[in-house]
């Protein structure tokens, strides 16, 4: 198969929550397959540097630093980026929380901190930029699942939740929005040694259940996500709509 379908030379994508982590993982896949990459976060200092790091490899990127749970916000920004930057063509709900403890003592800030992060701000962006892909025709939308959309393990009850949420609107604006040219997709990504995960990275006992669990008996790398990104959203996967992509070791397909 040629490799122009995965090539994404002139378009533009925004991942959220990118300035680290996962999200700026993504966008140096991106930009490697081709594309020019808008960077999101809260924090200006990381956005700056992720920035730099982008251009240091010749990549062109740009950086707005934006609330994703805030609609006006959002819709402020995604105007602005298409106003100076260009058309959004490719979109990544990336941006993500955490917050641990028992359900019956989760205090209700932090359930709703969770969710706002990890379900309402994927339908906030993704809506201010579906609508502007739905007026061209044609758009790419990946967000950010989870394993755990699938399964649940104690103390993250509102991570759960969301992730569980995140998969049902990814199906939902498949429905609505594959009819107009769009396609939307979800990437589940099993165990990563992230910032998020420092704790259970660092925890021996659960490395060593985790590397027992899993076939490929170990944690992610979290570059190893990048490729289903970069098929997600390219013209190889344009008649792939409201799916969840699982990058997790093979840890679901097993018991």
């Amino acid at each position: 198969m040629s490799t122009t379908l995965f090539d994404l030379t002139g378009r533009r994508a925004l991942i959220t929550g990118s300035s680290r982590g996962i999200g700026l993982t993504l966008a140096r896949g991106l930009a490697a397959a081709g594309a020019e990459i808008v960077l999101n976060g809260r924090d200006t200092a990381r956005l700056d540097a992720a920035v730099g790091s982008l251009a240091d490899a010749g990549h062109t990127a740009s950086a707005y630093p934006f609330d994703v749970t805030d609609a006006d916000a959002v819709e402020a920004a995604v105007a602005t980026i298409e106003a100076e930057q260009g058309p959004i063509d490719i979109l990544v709900n990336n941006a993500g929380i955490q917050a641990r403890a028992p359900l019956a003592d989760m205090a209700p800030a932090q359930w709703n901190a969770v969710l706002e992060t990890n379900t309402t701000a994927v339908f906030l962006v993704g809506q201010a930029v579906a609508r502007r892909m739905i007026a061209r025709r044609r758009g790419r939308i990946v967000n950010i699942a989870s394993l755990m959309a699938q399964v649940a393990r104690p103390t993250i009850g509102p991570y759960v939740a969301a992730k569980h949420a995140v998969v049902g609107l990814t199906r939902s604006m498949a429905t609505e929005w594959t009819p107009h040219g769009l396609t939307v997709n979800a990437i589940g990504p099993g165990y990563f040694a992230t910032e998020m995960n420092t704790a259970l990275a660092e925890d021996a006992a659960f490395t060593a259940w985790l590397e027992a669990r899993t076939p490929a008996g170990r944690w992610g790398r979290v570059e190893e996500l990048q490729g289903a990104c970069i098929f997600l959203a390219s013209d190889a996967a344009g008649f792939v709509s409201g799916q969840v992509l699982y990058v997790d070791g093979g840890l679901l397909a097993t018991i």
